[in-house]
């Protein structure tokens, strides 16, 4: 095992370098990545080489974190959360993964109760300002800004994709 690690730690450290830019995590993601390679050795099927089968799990370890650093910053940014949706795209891994979180996105907001779902969508997906908002809902400023922080609660509630990824 120690040779595996030896024989391929460096390539699939590069190949991760090349998809993420924090020094520290392309250590962590690298170790990991080694880790389950090692672990999952017993099932390698020789269809490829040992190198591509690593790349593979590269792959799907890199776009996991992404999609777990999309979650944080679409469940607890302050700025404009859904307009990070579209656009954090930082590698062509994640156009699928934009995608998929884009219909979560849209399901989650229907599923909301009392007009938040548009409440939000007007404030992050429209970019529209809270005083526009107001004059549009007939409301008050102050109304506005206490749905909005009631609506990114509940947001936060129903927001189930999390779950579903594991």
């Amino acid at each position: 095992m120690n040779t595996f690690y030896n024989k391929y730690y460096q390539s699939v450290r590069g190949f991760v370098a090349k998809r993420i830019d924090d020094e520290g995590l392309v250590e962590e993601l690298t170790n990991d990545i080694m880790l389950a390679g090692i672990k999952s050795l017993p099932s390698y099927d020789h269809k490829c080489s040992e190198f591509s089968w690593l790349c593979s799990i590269a792959k799907h370890k890199v776009i996991d974190y992404y999609r777990k650093k999309k979650i944080k910053t679409i469940l607890f940014s302050v700025s404009e959360v859904f307009e990070d949706v579209a656009d954090k795209a930082l590698s062509p891994e994640k156009v699928s993964l934009e995608t998929e979180l884009k219909i979560e996105v849209k399901k989650t907001l229907r599923d909301l109760q009392a007009g938040y779902g548009n409440l939000l969508r007007l404030k992050y997906v429209d970019g529209m300002k809270i005083s526009q908002i107001a004059g549009l809902l007939k409301l008050s400023v102050k109304a506005v800004e206490s749905r909005l922080i009631r609506a990114k609660k509940q947001f936060r509630l129903a927001w189930n994709y999390d779950q579903k990824k594991g």
